[in-house]
């Protein structure tokens, strides 16, 4: 009798087992809905930009649309800021973060990243002609230098962190660099990439010391902490990416000098 009613029993397991159909993972999820949500701030040149038509353009523009062709499906951009970037991502209203994301510990405690992108610390962007005058914390930690910086982003918080005697202004991604050129302010701090592409992309201003960083500092992209399966998908297209030369190719189109990551 007891054992008729175990297997009773293990058979009712069985059946409820059966029964319960796993949710799909969230790789399944994107290629089920047809979509790659991209959360992308459009601000930060030469990652992510969004023209006044609505065009997105960038780096990691181009890698999104290559990780959607890998999928079979289509991008759905997402517009987000530094500041809400991952409050978005945990809202699950982005598959992936991406447009020159720095790696930080506070990130890593809410989100996963990718393998890897690229080295990029911070340095100064200065007006050339003041470029003796910028080259270290010490130099820039005082009440008299200028600093301006996008709100909510890594270099607010290098800033805070390193240069607190400076006078801090906060100004958007996108005219920010005039500001320098017209003298309202001093210095930017913030990473090498984006400061060698102004460099070359307004004349007077200059990257100083581009290979040696005040603070060192890694790009990946941002993904949801749901399940290791996205991971793992986004980890080895990136991966391919790299030995294929496909991510060199895109690079180049953007940054034109060898090792100005």
């Amino acid at each position: 009798m007891k054992n008729i009613k175990s297997t009773m029993m293990l058979g009712g397991l069985l059946v409820l087992s059966f029964g319960v159909q796993a949710e799909p993972s969230h790789l399944d999820s994107v290629i089920q809905q047809g979509q790659l949500r991209v959360c992308t701030t459009g601000d930060y040149k030469p990652y992510t930009y969004k023209a006044e038509n609505g065009e997105y353009s960038g780096i990691d523009i181009a890698m999104a649309q290559s990780l959607a062709d890998s999928l079979g499906v289509k991008v759905e951009w997402v517009q987000t800021t530094w500041k809400t970037l991952l409050p978005d991502m945990l809202a699950g209203k982005c598959d992936i973060g991406m447009g020159g994301i720095s790696v930080t510990l506070e990130r890593q405690k809410k989100a996963f990243f990718s393998t890897m992108l690229d080295v990029d610390g911070k340095i100064p962007l200065v007006r050339c002609e003041e470029q003796a005058l910028y080259q270290t914390v010490e130099q820039i930690n005082q009440p008299s230098v200028r600093l301006v910086e996008p709100a909510g982003g890594t270099n607010e918080v290098f800033v805070h962190a390193f240069l607190p005697k400076a006078q801090l202004s906060l100004h958007d991604n996108v005219t920010i660099f005039q500001e320098l050129l017209d003298k309202k302010a001093d210095v930017m701090i913030t990473d090498a990439s984006e400061a060698l592409y102004q460099q070359k992309l307004k004349p007077g201003l200059c990257a100083v010391n581009p290979s040696q960083f005040m603070q060192y500092g890694e790009k990946a992209y941002l993904l949801p902490r749901d399940d290791m399966t996205w991971k793992l998908y986004v980890d080895q297209w990136l991966h391919l990416a790299k030995v294929t030369g496909n991510y060199q190719k895109v690079l180049s189109q953007w940054i034109a000098t060898p090792g100005t990551k």
